[in-house]
């Protein structure tokens, strides 16, 4: 054997020969067994070393027996402690090895996700790691922000689309705005360069401060005879995911890409869903609502949709839109009057308490709270005694 092979395996081979010759007590043989692992920086090893370790001090055997007694419930306290300490050592090793889903798989049980998100800051994403780290950060919701930016970097604008419209239409409404500010921001800043070196290389190059919509409004020739300069598609599918924005500067920018689509060519401008169907117009009247421009004037059209469309054709997203822009713009009664009132007969209470219930919350906070008495009398109309009870709920004492 080389000198090299056999320093290799200097390490294990006296732990070995330490495990045969102990002469001390179990306990402390074991703690020897885990100190060695941990000093070689072997977590799995150690994890399982760790786990002899908590059955030892609690006076169980090492290997589990089918024949095993039931545990009283200190004993299961005590494991489980025991097991979740070493579960969390384990993975922190193993997410500074680098080792990203093997750590995750260590420190899911902890729930500590502050924990992971922070040991994860520590590892760059690179082309060897992203997908692991797309799988933990994005869809284990660690992170979202920084997993959905790691999809844009790697896989580009389209898929990104894609994962968000597959895995995080239905997530949270935080992880779905951490999600389209990262989109957003991509996609404006991509198109503004592209503009912008348009712009200079056919004219005076634009000044420094220009934002996408002061360039384009002071050059209409920028988009006259069918030009464009991102995928369309990808334009009008970023409008529509940045409406669960809510920063100005956001709005401000979403506002600008609407202004940027309807200059387009019209084959380039796709119908959107009720109440979006006139698809720039309406998302352009609808940003600048939530800027404070054109207040009364837009909520006007979106009442109008939501009081004609038709919900059996169209589903209830023009009433939807409506009740949300009541409820962003400060008329959070309003919001759950036209609701209460406007919603079709074949829709549960169930779907509908929850999202009332947020805007009732806001209407207390403006020191209003007839809201809970709307929805309360709402559930009882209904008949429905869980809606009802929910509805209550939030009007009692703890």
């Amino acid at each position: 054997m080389s000198s090299e092979s056999s320093s290799i395996s200097d390490p294990t081979t006296s732990i070995i020969s330490a495990l045969r010759d102990a002469d001390g007590s179990r306990t402390e043989m074991l703690e020897q067994l885990v100190e060695f692992y941990r000093q070689q920086q072997l977590p799995m090893e150690l994890f399982e070393a760790r786990k002899l370790l908590v059955r030892d001090r609690i006076g169980l055997s090492l290997v589990a027996d089918s024949n095993e007694p039931i545990r009283s419930d200190e004993i299961e306290r005590q494991l489980e402690t025991g097991l979740l300490e070493a579960c969390r050592e384990s993975g922190e090793m193993l997410l500074r090895q680098g080792r990203v889903f093997d750590g995750w798989t260590y420190l899911r049980p902890v729930g500590d996700n502050e924990l992971v998100r922070s040991l994860l800051a520590d590892v760059p994403i690179t082309e060897d790691n992203c997908e692991e780290m797309q799988r933990v950060l994005l869809h284990e919701g660690v992170d979202v922000a920084r997993g959905y930016q790691s999809v844009l970097d790697f896989q580009g604008t389209c898929n990104s689309i894609t994962v968000y419209d597959q895995f995080l239409s239905q997530r949270s409404k935080a992880d779905r705005q951490a999600a389209g500010a990262c989109l957003l921001d991509h996609f404006y800043g991509e198109l503004t360069g592209l503009v912008r070196e348009d712009i200079t290389s056919r004219d005076k190059a634009p000044g420094p401060d220009e934002s996408l919509h002061d360039m384009i409004h002071q050059r209409p020739w920028v988009l006259k005879e069918g030009g464009y300069h991102l995928d369309t598609t990808h334009l009008s599918a970023t409008v529509r995911i940045a409406s669960v924005l809510t920063e100005p500067d956001q709005l401000r920018k979403a506002w600008e890409l609407t202004q940027y689509g309807r200059q387009l060519h019209h084959q380039f401008q796709y119908p959107g869903d009720e109440p979006f169907v006139d698809f720039y117009p309406a998302y352009a009247a609808y940003y600048s609502i939530l800027l404070g421009e054109n207040v009364d004037a837009g909520l006007k059209l979106f009442q109008r949709k939501a009081m004609s469309v038709d919900t059996q054709q169209h589903g209830t997203g023009a009433i939807e839109t409506y009740v949300d822009l009541l409820h962003r713009v400060g008329r959070p009664i309003e919001a759950i009057e036209f609701a209460i009132r406007s919603v079709p007969e074949d829709v549960p209470p169930s779907t509908l308490v929850p999202q009332l219930l947020e805007i009732a919350e806001t209407a207390k906070q403006m020191g209003d709270s007839s809201g809970y008495d709307k929805i309360i009398d709402y559930c009882t109309d209904r008949n429905d005694a869980l809606s009802l009870a929910i509805a209550k709920y939030a009007t009692l004492q703890a």
